[in-house]
């Protein structure tokens, strides 16, 4: 190479080291960026710690329980996480935004909004118990399938989750979660310990519901700002549900095609293959934190940047969507060569087949990453509409695709249809419209973000 052309790999260093010493006098100096990542660090430890739970808890529950009792388990929570949109009415990233631009109105918006997600909660009861009737499961299934879905009314104190986030104020939520997480985690190998009925492990669920909005309603007392329980609003309850009637939808659907699969596998298979399926999506969607964590810390940074301008706001959101593939296949690529490895050690030999369930089914991730990340550029655009419709094709591709896979392949055409139909709902539906093609070239270039 001659001598007055600079190696690229040079080229490449120079600049990276000016770029990581502003970046590191940055964190230093400037502090809003002190601030999220104060908040983002206090996310993580409790994200973390809640993996590390679900590791040495959560699976020595299913070894404790085995395969079939584990798939009964598993069937209840997932037939009553399919209605939980109803009781959340998709109020969670609407709350916070309205938070962050009206500070004035924090009461009002927080009563109206803790009304609204009690009242959602009762009707989503109503609706699983006339569901209940068309389905062909016994008594003691629909029990603990309604025991685990009760746990929906204390849902409503996740208001005071809204107001912290929208002061990036996490570590207060971090540490009412852990409490929870501390005390759930106890609970249940006391009984492992005295070899307790799937019973009492199905109202540890609903214990953890109650347990969290105690924890939450304390630290909000903590802040002595006053109580939001009589400040109900007729007008913003209106606007909310307006506003977020989308996302109720959305948050349906995506439920439905998040665990569609595993009330199919038990109606076609039975209950011992969703118990090894299900430890194998555990596995998979224990990294789903990741990009919850990263949206709740930086949205208020992405609003408060779309105020500023559109060019601040899209590299913003170019490097979001860099970090999201990148941390999504950081995680599938390993999983990939250890994954059958991994199953073993954890929960021992009899779900050995979850195994191969793992590696095909960790490649969705990299969509739901993007998804995550997609689906706040879709709030702050006003386009949750096109979000809906995306997530309901999704759905809909799913239970054909698991009508057709899983007489084939048994649980692995499960895996096969959700890798397809997430990749379909996150990535290829923005293709779909005018509207959202400028976000399916920013998902595509996210990739190569980095050599910007």
């Amino acid at each position: 190479m001659p001598r007055h052309i600079k190696s690229p790999r040079k080229n490449q260093a120079h600049r990276v080291i000016p770029y990581l010493r502003a970046l590191a006098y940055r964190a230093k100096t400037h502090d809003g960026f002190r601030r999220y990542a104060a908040n983002t660090t206090w996310m993580f430890a409790e994200q973390m710690l809640r993996m590390v739970a679900a590791l040495l808890v959560g699976i020595w529950v299913a070894r404790y329980l085995g395969p079939s009792q584990f798939g009964l388990f598993s069937y209840a929570l997932a037939f009553a996480s399919l209605f939980g949109s109803i009781a959340k009415l998709g109020l969670d990233s609407i709350v916070v935004r309205d938070l962050v631009t009206h500070p004035e109105q924090r009461d009002v918006y927080l009563g109206t909004a803790f009304w609204l997600k009690l009242i959602g909660a009762v009707v989503m009861l109503g609706v699983i118990g006339m569901t209940m009737q068309f389905t062909n499961s016994d008594a003691t299934t629909n029990l603990y399938i309604f025991i685990i879905a009760s746990g929906s009314v204390f849902q409503s104190f996740e208001v005071v989750d809204f107001y912290f986030q929208s002061k990036v104020l996490s570590r207060f939520v971090s540490i009412c979660k852990l409490t929870q997480l501390v005390i759930s985690s106890l609970i249940k190998l006391y009984l492992i310990y005295i070899h307790a009925e799937l019973f009492w492990f199905v109202l540890v669920s609903l214990m953890d519901q109650a347990t969290l909005a105690v924890t939450l309603y304390l630290a909000y007392r903590y802040q002595g700002i006053g109580g939001f329980f009589g400040r109900f609003n007729g007008i913003i309850a209106k606007k909310l549900l307006c506003d977020s009637w989308p996302l109720i939808l959305s948050g349906l659907v995506i439920m439905i095609y998040m665990r569609i699969d595993q009330i199919m596998i038990k109606e076609m298979l039975g209950e011992k293959e969703v118990g090894i399926y299900t430890a194998a999506v555990r596995l998979s969607e224990v990294w789903y934190f990741v990009p919850m964590l990263l949206i709740r810390s930086v949205a208020p940074s992405l609003i408060n940047a779309k105020k500023i301008g559109n060019a601040l706001y899209y590299s913003r959101l170019r490097k979001l969507y860099s970090l999201m593939i990148w941390s999504a296949i950081s995680i599938a690529v390993p999983i990939m060569f250890l994954g059958k490895w991994i199953v073993v050690c954890l929960y021992g030999y009899d779900f050995r087949d979850a195994g191969n369930i793992l590696v095909l089914h960790i490649w969705a991730s990299i969509f739901v990453f993007l998804g995550v990340a997609s689906g706040n550029w879709y709030m702050n655009e006003n386009l949750q509409k096109y979000s809906t419709i995306n997530t309901v094709v999704g759905a809909i591709v799913n239970i054909l695709l698991n009508l057709i896979l899983i007489p084939l392949y048994d649980i692995y055409g499960a895996a096969i249809a959700t890798v397809i139909s997430y990749s379909i709902a996150a990535y290829f539906m923005n293709l779909a419209y005018s509207a959202t093609r400028k976000n399916f070239y920013h998902l595509s270039t996210a990739l190569f973000h980095f050599r910007q």
